[in-house]
């Protein structure tokens, strides 16, 4: 079944809306590898906020200026003066808020009727909350659902396809603590041949879902013997996070049956039915939810009849401590500077830059105050809440601006409309999926990078380009550049040694990449463009890898091979006579065909995983192939096909499940619920792929097998990194294991799912599909990165139907994964499924050099498909690759749309580059910008600075 995740709603602000001069509080630091909880309130009040706010940032922030150097107001000072201009925010907070799920099976209410049973899902949560089930019947062979029978369906159910119904729960009109506050019955006769319910629970008001462990709940009523996801029988259940911030997941014990089964196989190895066993049952699941609250603050303008400033009021509501981080502005610029004094009561300034200011209690203990001095010539204050170490109030993405030089409602920059919503910080903008779960969270460690003395920090080497407060944040990323190379000297000469464990090792390079996202996010918050260091290329060759799996950010992919390639026999051989080629087009990594003995000529249906003698050629052509590439400078990837595996013999039902070759696996490493290979396995952990026995990565033989073989690959080949195939095969969890035993250089699975279409037409909002790939992605923990079906798919309609408005999202962002976690996703328009010969998703005709025109001037990572390269396309190609090297277009670069329309999209990358594509007019607009076209071609143009 098909899970639809609940929309994602973090996205970077449109960078037009973004004050240039805001002085960002620094964060903990938080590996690249985490990646924050999903949010639920309407797109349209969407903002971003600032990192955390952790212990080692307080120690930066130093106090200059207390209370008592000069008199400030209090409020009988300000009573009777006159009030020159006044809002009210409307605000969005959240709060977690416990419940739990109930499940209760037992006999319904007559007596008499003793077949009939009555199932109860509850949930004490406020919510509207639906209920999407189906049943399985004792005959079923997969784990397909089918709809109940129609006596057993609810009042108010609706069908979902052919497989699945969903009901409401319905409010009870009394709630007692521990009971449920909605609830749904659902009745059955115990003589119908049902073996099992399955059911997701969905909050509508939200999009969330509760799964169990990523698959569905299960209620099984008969007991087979079986590894299953089971609330009755032999396993108990846990939650699935969904799409809240955490929720708790409890694996309960074992429950053991009733009746021991001393052999589950008969003679044949088939599975054994027992008798039909349905007994009470009542089980409770502990929930984290998120609601969101709403609040208000009133900001005041008035006059001051004693002195010569203005007094700024605030008033508000929200619990607790708020902090302001505010400074004002002396011109239209709404460059931050900081007021003069004095200063309100508890005011620190920080990093020279802004003031954080607590807000006094009001007297009965409902919210806060406070009254700021500004001067008259002042034209506004600039300010952003926090209300904890997490939690940070902004402006849909913007700084709160408040108008005092001219003050007027209509100039105002914060009005009712105006819904603030909170968001939690992270290390990239972008970068907005995160699990909370243990298995996922980093302990920061003890070592701390404290701020050093701005003479100091003006000191490192750098290349200042801009104002003076880029010049600023670039020094403020050498100080965290310094510390990377420490931990990397100390690793390394203790490496040697052998003087720290593997632990310790790991925990410093998780240090490291967590020094690295923080450099990241400052560049991203605090710097319009991609400001260079002057030690570019020597942080470019990092003495270890920073992200194991995500290369150096420069990657320019070129897939090696198309679905012919296989027939002439002898194509590593034809493709060595290109390498140099290749190297001169700009390309930096080859993506070559599967290496394996395989059923089917492509290489795609494994079967000998170390004969590597495939139709492609020998394993000594692929060395030598992989060293033609070495020797100009181009990194390897192998396609490894690790989701399912051919057979060598059949058992003695004539089903092929067993294996030959040096991994000889029998039937234990096929998955259980793989209707046509008799697996003995556990169930799946993702989609099966029919056409072959699906490999069950759970046994830990199999994933002990799998890794000895890709470091032999290593070894033995040559690869530098992987492109994984079919990754909706099998859990990411997995792919993490393999990607950290065997340290890729870069690494890309294919994860390919449908995206959301009505009545034909696909859907401007594709973000549950995009929600799908990046869930994959931060369930490897962010050591591969995925193919952006979903980007290719939006250009599809974009440019095939004139609708380029398409090219932007609610969010005014890239609407692809590239828009959310562009540093992981690996944009494409055309591949060897997709084109060449088989063309299942073909890009529209003649207008691919406009898609390459879009992927090779965005963010991400750039895939060229080989039919494109050796075509009429190549000097277009070849040209758009040298202004992205040439411009240091990089995977995490900033993108500003600028223009989305019927016929014509544009965007500016880093402040850099600035592209359009469509037949409609943009040319980007005069001013201090220099452009200057660099590449241009039917329909497309892309333009430099000079």
């Amino acid at each position: 079944m098909l899970l639809v995740r609940w929309k994602p709603v973090l996205h970077c602000p449109p960078q037009g809306h973004r004050r240039r001069g805001f002085a960002w509080p620094r964060g903990p630091r938080r590996s690249l590898l985490l990646r924050r909880p999903i949010r639920s309130p309407a797109p349209a009040f969407l903002s971003i906020s600032s990192s955390k706010f952790s212990q080692a940032g307080r120690a930066r922030v130093r106090p200059v200026v207390r209370a008592g150097l000069a008199q400030t107001p209090s409020l009988a000072d300000v009573e009777n003066t006159e009030i020159l201009f006044s809002e009210t925010l409307s605000l969005k907070r959240s709060q977690t808020v416990e419940g739990k799920i109930t499940v209760r099976l037992d006999p319904a209410v007559a007596e008499e009727e003793v077949s009939k049973w009555r199932l109860t899902i509850g949930c004490n949560l406020e919510g509207k909350w639906t209920l999407h089930w189906g049943v399985s019947y004792c005959d079923d062979l997969g784990s397909e659902w089918d709809q109940p029978p129609p006596e057993m369906r609810p009042p108010e159910s609706v069908l979902i396809k052919d497989y699945a119904i969903e009901t409401p729960l319905k409010r009870l009109s009394s709630q007692s603590e521990r009971q449920a506050l909605h609830e749904l019955q659902i009745e059955f006769d115990s003589n119908t041949p049902i073996a099992a319910i399955h059911f997701v629970l969905k909050e509508e008001e939200t999009g969330a879902w509760f799964q169990h462990k990523g698959r569905d709940f299960r209620i099984s009523f008969t007991d087979y013997f079986e590894v299953a996801n089971s609330v009755a029988g032999n396993q108990g259940l846990s939650i699935w996070p969904g799409g809240f911030d955490q929720i708790s997941s409890l694996l309960l014990k074992a429950e053991e049956s009733t009746s021991k089964k001393e052999d589950p196989d008969d003679e044949d190895g088939n599975v054994v039915k027992q008798n039909r066993c349905i007994a009470p049952i009542y089980k409770e699941f502990p929930i984290l939810k998120e609601e969101f609250v709403p609040n208000h603050m009133t900001v005041s303008v008035r006059s001051s009849d004693k002195t010569d400033k203005n007094i700024v009021q605030f008033d508000t509501d929200l619990p607790g401590d708020v902090v302001i981080h505010w400074g004002v502005c002396k011109d239209d610029g709404r460059k931050w500077v900081i007021p003069s004094t004095p200063h309100p009561p508890a005011t620190k300034i920080f990093r020279h830059k802004a003031l954080q200011t607590l807000l006094q209690p009001k007297p009965d203990g409902l919210g806060s105050w406070g009254l700021f001095l500004v001067d008259q010539g002042t034209s506004g204050v600039v300010f952003v809440l926090k209300l904890n170490e997490y939690t940070w109030l902004n402006n849909n993405g913007t700084d709160f601006f408040i108008p005092i030089g001219s003050v007027s409602s209509t100039t105002a920059e914060i009005g009712s409309d105006d819904i603030v919503h909170e968001q939690q910080a992270g290390t990239e903008i972008h970068d907005v999926r995160n699990s909370l779960s243990p298995n996922n969270s980093y302990p920061l460690q003890n070592k701390s990078l404290e701020a050093s003395d701005p003479q100091n920090i003006n000191s490192l080497p750098m290349k200042p380009q801009g104002p003076e407060e880029l010049i600023e944040a670039v020094a403020y990323t050498d100080e965290i550049i310094k510390e990377i190379r420490h931990l990397v000297t100390d690793i390394s000469s203790e490496k040697g040694k052998r003087a720290k464990s593997k632990e310790a090792q790991e925990n410093i390079l998780q240090e490291i990449e967590k020094l690295a996202a923080e450099a990241y996010s400052i560049f991203r918050i605090s710097i319009p463009g991609f400001v260079e260091l002057a030690s570019d290329t020597e942080l470019l060759k990092p003495a270890v890898k920073l992200s194991s799996g995500t290369g150096s950010g420069y990657e320019i992919l070129c897939q090696g091979f198309n679905w012919e390639s296989h027939k002439s026999g002898r194509w590593y051989s034809e493709l060595s006579d290109k390498a140099k080629e290749l190297s001169s087009l700009g390309f930096t990594v080859i993506w070559l065909p599967p290496p394996t003995e395989s059923v089917s000529p492509e290489g795609y249906m494994p079967k000998d995983l170390y004969n590597l003698n495939s139709r492609y050629g020998s394993l000594e052509e692929l060395k030598d192939l992989v060293n033609s590439f070495h020797e100009v400078g181009i990194k390897v990837l192998g396609d490894a096909v690790l989701n399912h595996r051919c057979a060598h013999y059949q058992n003695k039902n004539g089903i092929w499940n067993v294996f030959g070759g040096r991994l000889n696996w029998d039937d234990r490493a096929i998955v259980a619920d793989d209707p046509h290979f008799q697996g003995r396995g556990n169930k799946s952990s993702g989609d099966n792929f029919h056409a072959a026995p699906n490999i069950d990565h759970s046994q830990d033989f199999v994933r002990r097998d799998l890794k000895e073989w890709l470091c032999w690959l290593r070894k033995e080949v040559g690869y530098d990194g992987w492109r994984l195939d079919f990754v909706r095969g099998f859990w990411g969890g997995y792919v993490k294991d393999y990607m950290e035993a065997t340290e890729p250089y870069f690494a890309v699975g294919e994860y390919w799912d449908s995206l959301s279409y009505t009545y034909g037409d696909m859907d401007h909002n594709q973000d549950a599909h995009r929600q799908r790939i990046v869930d994959w992605i931060n369930a490897t923990n962010g050591t591969a990165g995925a193919f952006d079906v979903t980007t290719k798919g939006i250009l599809h309609s974009a440019l095939e139907k004139c609708e380029y408005w398409r090219l932007s999202d609610q969010n005014g962002k890239p609407p692809g994964v590239v828009g959310w976690w562009a540093s992981r996703a690996v944009t494409f328009i055309e591949n060897h499924d997709t084109g060449s010969t088989q063309g299942h998703w073909r890009f529209p005709s003649g207008k691919e050099m406009q898609g390459y025109a879009y992927i090779l001037t965005h963010p991400g990572t750039p895939a060229v498909f080989y039919d494109h390269i050796f075509s009429h396309y190549q000097q277009e190609i070849s040209r758009l690759i040298s202004v992205r090297n040439e411009n240091k277009i990089h995977c995490r670069s900033t993108v500003k749309i600028v223009k989305a329309e019927r016929d014509v999209y544009a965007a500016e990358i880093d402040g850099k580059l600035a592209v359009k594509i469509g037949p409609g007019h943009y040319e980007p607009p005069d001013g201090p910008t220099k452009w200057v076209v660099a590449a241009e071609g039917r329909d497309y143009k892309v333009w430099e600075t000079s």
